[in-house]
């Protein structure tokens, strides 16, 4: 199931690993999707809303866990690839020790700060109490999630994509079955949409805990293996610090995004909260193919080989495209169709229809726009030129954020949409400059190998 991504045809190699990969984020986003979809079908917009409304808070959460992912990822693919077993397996248990940690803390912080997190974003009174009941119970979950992203990020680290698959395959049947029984038979509403992730995310990271400390054990060591490494916890922390911040900034950049939105009633907060979700759905699958990217990319500056680099970044790019398509046609030309999933039939639900609609038709079409950024900086991330991966990203930010308050006292909610092709588009364009300028070939990783 380990897989050395140093040798072989890169685009074969890049494939192979990153299907799985892409499986997994379909049944990944459905938790979000089947969420909002049984709440929308079954307890009504308003439902829909207060899942929606807390969902930028959620994703805070999950920031944190996947730059913690990417951290351990990175440094953990380039101790494989230079067959340093021994310290890749204290790097592993250093992870996962730390990253406990940090998810037992944010847990109890999350707890005391649900309610006023909530009224920071101006949330309406008519879903503040529902939108507050499912971030509560989501905070009790936190810890879950955090095991199962890194151990994620391990198994990705290690070239298996596909047992992180199978957790999630069974995690989101799982998650349906209890989503319907819990708020379609019994009635729970949002409390019962909260429930059903926190048990199927719980049972999936101990699962997936279990299994790769199984899978760790069968590998050899020439020595004793530390448990804990304050040493390896500041690699990790080079790479894992800038790559949460960057999680983190661009989440705390959406909490901005959604008071701007909540100022406009329960209708587009809906509506938001569906097209988010879409769009989520497409990003994610981006950025997921560009952790692919990113692993191989450590994989073989580990190894020394730079030139294989370059033939994976010219892979990427091309599978991006092939990723792209199918999204852009679906949310461009089927808005409608892909809204209506969402919503009861027996509501007027016009207002959320055209909300929607003007979000994914201005958005979608720059999801090549958006993957060119991911796939390029991937690269840099995978060879530890952290600085100008943190550049393009807060750029990004920075640009949507404010552009987002502009345009949205001109053109009301619509204006709010128009600044995700802006930051996009001219962050893009600065991650490609320092990807043709060499910039990721100075990371210090790489200059070992030189």
């Amino acid at each position: 199931m380990i897989k050395n991504m140093t040798e072989g045809k890169p685009s074969s190699i890049l494939w192979r690993f990153s299907l799985p990969m892409l499986l997994s984020v379909v049944f990944q986003q459905l938790y979000n999707i089947v969420d909002s979809i049984v709440a929308g079908k079954f307890a009504g917009v308003s439902a829909l809303a207060a899942v929606g409304a807390s969902y930028p808070i959620t994703v805070i959460f999950i920031a944190i866990a996947t730059g913690s992912n990417i951290g351990c990822n990175v440094i953990i693919s380039q101790l494989f690839g230079a067959k340093e077993l021994d310290k890749m397996k204290t790097a592993v248990y250093t992870s996962l020790i730390s990253v406990s940690v940090l998810g037992m803390i944010l847990t109890v912080l999350g707890t005391i700060f649900c309610n006023p997190l909530i009224k920071v974003l101006n949330t309406p009174e008519n879903i503040f109490s529902d939108s507050a009941l499912y971030l509560r119970v989501y905070v009790f979950g936190v810890l879950f999630l955090f095991i199962y992203n890194i151990c994620t990020g391990i198994f990705t680290a290690l070239g298996d994509s596909k047992t992180p698959l199978y957790f999630l395959i069974a995690s989101s049947i799982g998650n349906i079955a209890l989503d319907l029984l819990f708020v379609a038979i019994l009635n729970m509403g949002v409390a019962g949409v909260a429930w059903a992730t926190f048990i199927c995310q719980g049972a999936a990271s101990v699962l997936a805990m279990l299994t790769l400390l199984k899978r760790l054990g069968k590998i050899g060591s020439k020595k004793k293996v530390d448990l804990f490494s304050s040493a390896m916890l500041g690699k990790l922390a080079l790479i894992a610090v800038p790559s949460i911040l960057q999680q983190s900034f661009v989440s705390v950049g959406n909490l901005f995004i959604q008071i701007l939105v909540n100022g406009f009633g329960s209708d587009v907060i809906a509506a938001f909260s569906v097209a988010i979700k879409l769009n989520t759905f497409a990003v994610t699958s981006l950025m997921t193919m560009a952790n692919g990217i990113s692993s191989y990319t450590a994989q073989n500056i580990g190894a020394g080989k730079i030139e294989r680099v370059r033939q994976g970044y010219r892979c990427g790019i091309r599978m991006m495209i092939i990723v792209c398509i199918p999204f852009i046609i679906a949310y461009f030309f089927f808005t409608d169709t892909m809204m209506r999933l969402f919503l009861d039939s027996s509501e007027d639900v016009m207002t959320v229809l055209s909300a929607g609609r003007k979000f994914l038709k201005i958005v979608s079409p720059f999801y090549f726009v958006v993957g060119l950024k991911m796939i390029t900086d991937a690269v840099l991330r995978g060879a530890g030129a952290m600085k100008a991966f943190m550049a393009t990203t807060f750029l990004d930010l920075i640009l949507r954020v404010v552009l987002a308050f502009i345009f949205s006292s001109f053109f009301m909610s619509t204006g709010i949409w128009m600044s995700w092709p802006f930051g996009w588009s001219i962050s893009a364009l600065l991650s490609v400059v320092f990807y043709m300028a060499g910039v990721w070939k100075l990371s210090p990783k790489c200059q070992e190998q030189s």
